[in-house]
């Protein structure tokens, strides 16, 4: 939650110094928790989470082994990262080629083949970097260029495949059926959607878990090692040591698929007023606050990529750049300013959890 009297700005795009490193140990030392720190150094949370996990390493003190925050081993474990990070997005390498593309399409109206193909002949580009058809198709789809789909003279869409109705008769829980009603106008904070982002079709690597907050867009990111449904129920278990009796509050309903990663979601309803349900097979538009931010995430992880390419701090680099986008559906404030903001209420308002679990017992009929 922010203070009233906290004047530090936050530094965006920025990494963490040695020195910010060695005041994250101190301070650790001293008791103070990530969140806090993060507040200190006008940082993201995620930044500082990162930072620590990288930092720590085991040590024995008083006979007993413990996970212990050193400033050097962060440092090294970011200087080594550097080394294996992503390549320059290839939107602003090839930024003349692109913007030439566009410029002949709307002054010939060309097709997107038609100007790239002939640009990639003409020697003023011969040893600059240039993108294939396929991927200005894809600039096009994303608003990332002046042209857009209506610009284009033409564009076909094609699907071989048959429709089916396909049945799934797994059932991990409740129904979104009886999911409030409330859930589904936002009205409330705290109803939260799960998913996980996989690599190659197949592969068993890592995988990212995606948390998105259907009021504020908050997301969170956490990459795993695998994604079972151990793996997915040990972050739970982390976000409820995190925040303590307030659980019930941040996350008032967890809304996920039937698939078995989420095989252990419904043990986080017994001690908590938390209450989790489950969309129907095959029915993604069900959670499409989650589709929608896990859209963004493959602007920078393509589908077909391994996730174990990624290092943990660009999974939360990711992270922050979505928390901090301005939305036009917000008014253009940032989720990581709505999020803020309503943990803010939580921890000073005590009528809070009264007012935000109204209507939990409610059920709706979807579809």
């Amino acid at each position: 939650m922010d203070h009233n009297d906290h004047t530090t700005n936050n530094l965006k795009g920025k990494h963490l110094t040695y020195g910010e490193r060695v005041k994250i140990e101190i301070w650790l030392e001293e008791g103070h928790n990530p969140s806090w720190i993060a507040k200190k150094l006008g940082r993201a949370k995620g930044t500082i989470y990162a930072a620590v996990k990288n930092g720590m390493t085991e040590q024995i003190r008083q006979g007993k082994k413990e996970m212990v925050y050193f400033a050097d081993r962060s440092q090294a474990v970011y200087e080594e990262n550097r080394k294996n990070s992503v390549k320059p997005f290839k939107l602003l390498e090839s930024w003349d080629f692109v913007q030439t593309v566009c410029k002949i399409m709307k002054e010939k109206n060309w097709s997107v083949d038609a100007a790239v193909g002939s640009l990639k002949k003409n020697d003023k580009f011969a040893d600059k970097p240039t993108v294939c058809t396929k991927t200005m198709y894809n600039y096009i789809d994303q608003n990332m260029v002046s042209i857009t789909n209506l610009d284009l003279p033409q564009k076909l869409t094609r699907n071989t495949k048959q429709k089916r109705v396909r049945e799934n008769k797994k059932r991990l829980g409740k129904s979104i059926e009886l999911r409030p009603k409330s859930v589904e106008s936002r009205e409330f904070f705290g109803d939260w959607e799960i998913d996980t982002i996989r690599g190659p079709r197949g592969e068993k690597g890592s995988v990212i878990l995606s948390m998105a907050e259907r009021k504020t867009r908050e997301i969170i990111l956490n990459k795993l090692p695998d994604g079972s449904a151990d793996s997915v129920f040990q972050v739970l278990k982390d976000l409820l040591k995190e925040y303590g009796d307030k659980f019930s509050e941040v996350f008032r309903t967890i809304t996920a698929d039937n698939g078995s990663e989420f095989a252990r979601l419904h043990e986080i309803e017994e001690p908590n007023a938390t209450q989790v349900y489950f969309a129907h097979p095959f029915s993604s538009y069900e959670r499409g606050t989650n589709e929608r931010h896990n859209g963004l995430i493959r602007r920078f992880i393509p589908k077909g990529r391994s996730i174990d390419e990624f290092s943990d701090e660009q999974i939360k680099w990711i992270e922050d750049w979505c928390n901090t986008l301005p939305r036009k559906l917000l008014n253009y404030s940032s989720p990581e300013e709505l999020f803020e903001a309503e943990l803010d209420e939580i921890y000073a308002d005590p009528n809070f959890k009264a007012n935000n679990l109204i209507g939990i017992t409610e059920t709706t009929k979807v579809g």
